[in-house]
């Protein structure tokens, strides 16, 4: 009976040591969001077959969430707001919902509207999981790119507006009788390109003929009793995408700017933008900005989503946190820092890529509002005969790898500079003549991924061979990380004709040391105030850095995140606003500490 318990007690230490080795992992998110996205439709009379999510529309509703996207055939439910289900209604626009509105009015219906038309009956329904909506009995118009708000009292009002000329307006609608209209037309709000640099049209702001940019997606969101009216621009296609706001103690205005815009703003790193979007309110309290990013590789209408944690100051200004925007980030229910950076570092980055086959390997960039600058690369090979990649791990959605077939005789594999501990990955898959041009369903992304410390010996630690999940931003997290240099993606089959990739992500902490202070930065405000150009000292081992401006020392809300240079030009910053600016660098490692904010009138 001794020797039985002197086992027992050796067995029980064991699993405790086990237990005690396990470690935990915290539930993350990256963006682009990881969802079905919908093949698009608008553009299959010119064969263009892409994939895209955009101006996105989320509600709470008796506990869980519903997602409404630009022209997706349906919309999507969730419980947690990371894992998404579609869901195809019974009764639904011809070509899809198109910047979509969403209301829950007193968790006992849900509102919607988003013709395409841009008129028709505002839907209802208190069964969105089932699917099932009914019209009102009236058409109203001018409802393309509009917002449904219906306040505490009842009253109810409708924004809307897409253009470069005109405003925002408003209108009422009685609720209680079939949405009808009453009362007037109110103009609201217009872009002020003159005073806000970051509304000016084109890449990084700069277009070299149009001027004008759009205003467009408004969304309000009522807080503490103030009515923070947001709005889009200068264009979806653009890294510079964000979304401002203007506060009123009315819905019916009058709105002033608020002085930190925009609230939302991501125009650097791997996907750009977050404008376009709307914000909501999570069970705990918490508020969300869900945007839409621009990918923009295929058309420049190729889009997907991002969702950021959102804040209201001790001023009652809004903001949202897109610090290292697109790596991994604690998920809604961390009990501390939900949507925080996760300290979860891009170890891929730069990595020597070898693949299977390729077709073509295609590096492209913005040049305007219309034409892409493409380069279409010559096939390399190293030493030993391997095709080389120079566009998979570039950090750039845009360009993109196509193999010669779709089949499991396709392979990438992926050196990293350094060895690392590998927490999470990102795979980023292309639409290259895919030839889907709608909704459909059956679509699945199968493959495994191998990981290596020498090259030679690999251990499989993701297996979606037969997996039916359909996934072209497959954010894909392990249950225990592990240690590697080398990462291999074995394809099965994907949606298409051909295997073809943008981009793999690797993700987790570097054994090395994270960087130093960053040393000599300035910042000089150009003759035209909206404009400033910066430089640093390169940091030793630095793969890039993190810019941070704002207001005041301590509201830093905007960030632009850059690789490989330390000197940076933007055209974003308010005419007559003073700034503050930071910086800090990264690498796989780790985080710098932040240097001290400097004035910079």
């Amino acid at each position: 009976m001794k020797q039985l318990s002197h086992i027992l007690a050796s067995v029980f230490l064991l699993l405790g040591s086990a237990l005690q080795a396990q470690e935990i992992i915290p539930e993350t998110y990256c963006n682009p969001l990881d969802i079905d996205y919908t093949y698009m439709v608008y553009n299959s009379a010119k064969n263009q077959s892409y994939r895209s999510g955009a101006d996105p529309a989320v509600v709470e509703f008796r506990g869980e969430y519903y997602m409404f996207v630009t022209r997706s055939f349906g919309y999507w439910h969730s419980t947690d707001l990371v894992n998404w289900h579609f869901i195809k209604p019974e009764k639904w626009f011809f070509e899809g919902c198109n910047a979509p509105t969403a209301f829950n009015y007193k968790d006992s219906v849900i509102y919607f509207a988003g013709d395409p038309a841009g008129y028709g009956s505002i839907l209802y329904t208190d069964n969105p999981k089932a699917g099932k909506w009914q019209p009102t009995a009236s058409i109203s118009y001018n409802i393309q790119d509009s917002e449904l708000f219906i306040d505490d009292d009842g009253k109810t009002y409708l924004y809307w507006g897409s253009s470069n000329v005109h405003p925002i307006r408003v209108k009422m609608l009685d609720k209680d009788d079939r949405f009808l209209e009453t009362g007037v037309t109110k103009e609201l709000i217009n872009l002020v390109e003159s005073e806000h640099g970051w509304e000016r049209f084109g890449q990084n702001n700069f277009h070299p003929t149009l001027k004008e940019g759009y205003m467009e997606g408004a969304s309000m969101t009522k807080h503490n009793g103030k009515y923070y009216l947001q709005y889009a621009a200068p264009g979806t296609q653009f890294n510079v995408y964000g979304d401002g706001a203007y506060v009123s103690d009315s819905p019916l205005g009058p709105f002033e700017y608020m002085k930190n815009n925009p609230m939302s703003f991501k125009p650097g790193g791997f996907t750009n933008g977050a404008g376009h979007g709307m914000t909501m309110q999570q069970t705990n309290g918490q508020y969300w900005h869900f945007a839409t990013m621009a990918l923009a590789s295929n058309s420049q209408w190729e889009r997907r989503l991002c969702m950021f944690p959102t804040y209201f100051d001790d001023e009652g200004l809004m903001h949202s946190n897109t610090h290292y925007g697109d790596y991994p980030r604690f998920g809604p229910d961390h009990p501390t820092k939900p949507g925080e950076h996760c300290g979860w570092m891009l170890l891929s980055y730069k990595g020597r890529t070898t693949v299977s086959s390729s077709e073509m390997q295609i590096r492209k960039s913005t040049s305007d509002g219309v034409e892409f600058d493409i380069v279409e690369m010559p096939l390399k090979k190293n030493d030993e005969g391997e095709i080389i990649s120079e566009v998979l791990t570039d950090e750039s959605p845009k360009s993109y790898w196509v193999a010669k077939a779709n089949n499991d005789e396709q392979w990438v594999e992926v050196e990293m500079k350094e060895p690392g501990k590998i927490y999470a990955f990102q795979l980023n898959f292309h639409d290259h003549e895919s030839g889907i041009y709608t909704r459909v369903e059956g679509l699945r992304h199968r493959f495994t991924l191998e990981v290596s410390e020498d090259g030679e010996n690999w251990e499989t630690v993701v297996d979606r061979s037969d997996s039916y999940k359909d996934a072209p931003n497959a954010y894909i997290v392990l249950n225990q990380p592990v240690e590697g240099k080398f990462v291999r993606y074995n394809n099965v089959k994907v949606p298409g004709n051909n295997l073809a990739l943008s981009e793999i992500r690797v993700f987790g902490k570097g054994f090395g040391k994270k960087p130093a202070e960053v040393k000599d930065f300035t910042v000089n405000r150009e003759e035209d105030r909206r404009d400033a150009s910066l430089s640093w000292k390169p940091v030793k081992g630095a793969q890039g850095y993190n810019i941070r401006w704002g207001i005041a020392p301590d509201k830093l809300y905007h960030s632009w995140l850059v690789y490989d240079v330390n000197e940076h030009f933007m055209r974003c910053l308010d005419r007559d606003t003073k700034y503050y600016f930071s910086i800090e660098a990264f690498n796989e490692n780790g985080i710098s500490e932040k240097t001290e904010a400097i004035e910079v009138e």
